[in-house]
């Protein structure tokens, strides 16, 4: 944690002293969608450790898709429980759903639970990229076309997820074009080198890992970025953003513990799953805000002010695990 804050500072420093623009940080953002993070998914499958059994790893997959579903229930509940101003309902939405599952969530499960945690971790971030490419543009897309006078640029999304085509073709393969983009296939890729054990050859292992290895540091410049065009009153004196913080990385993780265990009685997959809906808010749903030219406000300080308080929050949680 304390060295994520450490790179927050840099592109904050990096910033101010004019070593980094808006326009490189958008360009910037590109790379991390389109290649890095994508990368960086599917190296969680070369440092898997043990295989779980068949029956544990369907059991983990339930739990973590039940997760989400809870995550994406609880996005359109919070922001009605804290009576959150309409025009950033969807902020709240995806810092609800979008926790730093990746960047937080792998080296924390490692630390307290061990490399047998890394499979269900990786599951999570399957659900995790899979959605964010999916619901989570929508929902950005939505609330873009919602701001009047606002129109998107062309390359405002990956290719799949952009609004409707120019060209009219059924509507069948409209859809299944929306899921075509580098989050889904790296995901779907993901799961299928897990499945079938296929050995990836060095050259190519090596050459995703140290990409992948670049997306902490990239992202975490593009945060300071946005920090650095913040004022600490802005980020500290938002009360709302407090009680957001107890309900979802709290409240929420704690409830989904004893929920869980009537499910299954696997405490690797609960303390785990648990441990991913424990993290602070996570910065994808900052860099498409960041693409689609969105006021990100709101999200870059559910960031900073959750990424803070995780050192109270998922130690609470920790006990309930």
């Amino acid at each position: 944690m304390a060295i994520i804050f450490i790179l927050i500072a840099i592109g904050i420093f990096l910033y101010r002293k004019s070593m980094i623009s808006k326009d490189t940080s958008k360009q910037i953002s590109s790379l991390i969608i389109n290649l890095c993070n994508p990368a960086l998914l599917i190296c969680s499958v070369f440092d898997a450790g043990p295989k779980a059994s068949t029956s544990d790893l369907l059991t983990g997959a339930f739990i973590v898709a039940l997760s989400y579903a809870i995550l994406i229930l609880c996005s359109y509940l919070i922001p009605y429980i804290l009576r959150i101003p309409g025009k950033e309902h969807f902020a709240y939405r995806l810092i609800t759903i979008y926790g730093n599952v990746g960047f937080i969530g792998i080296p924390l499960a490692l630390a307290l639970l061990g490399s047998g945690s890394l499979i269900y971790v990786s599951l999570s971030n399957l659900v995790y990229n899979i959605l964010i490419y999916t619901h989570g543009v929508t929902v950005i897309k939505t609330a873009a076309e919602g701001n009047a006078g606002h129109s998107l640029p062309d390359n405002a999304y990956p290719a799949a997820a952009q609004g409707e085509v120019k060209h009219p073709i059924s509507s069948s393969l409209h859809a299944a074009k929306k899921f075509v983009n580098a989050g889904t296939v790296s995901a779907i890729l993901t799961i299928a080198l897990y499945i079938s054990d296929i050995r990836v050859p060095v050259l190519i292992s090596d050459t995703l890992t140290h990409i992948g290895h670049s997306t902490t540091f990239l992202s975490m410049l593009i945060l300071g970025v946005s920090v650095a065009q913040m004022s600490p009153t802005d980020i500290f004196s938002h009360k709302k953003l407090y009680a957001f913080t107890a309900l979802r990385m709290v409240v929420v993780p704690v409830l989904c513990v004893f929920l869980f265990r009537l499910f299954t009685d696997n405490v690797l997959i609960i303390s785990t799953t648990a441990l991913m809906l424990a993290v602070p808010s996570g910065n994808m749903p900052l860099i498409l805000c960041k693409q689609s030219n969105l006021d990100s406000a709101v999200i870059s300080r559910g960031i900073i002010l959750s990424t803070l308080l995780s050192f109270l929050t998922i130690p609470i949680v920790a006990i309930f695990v």
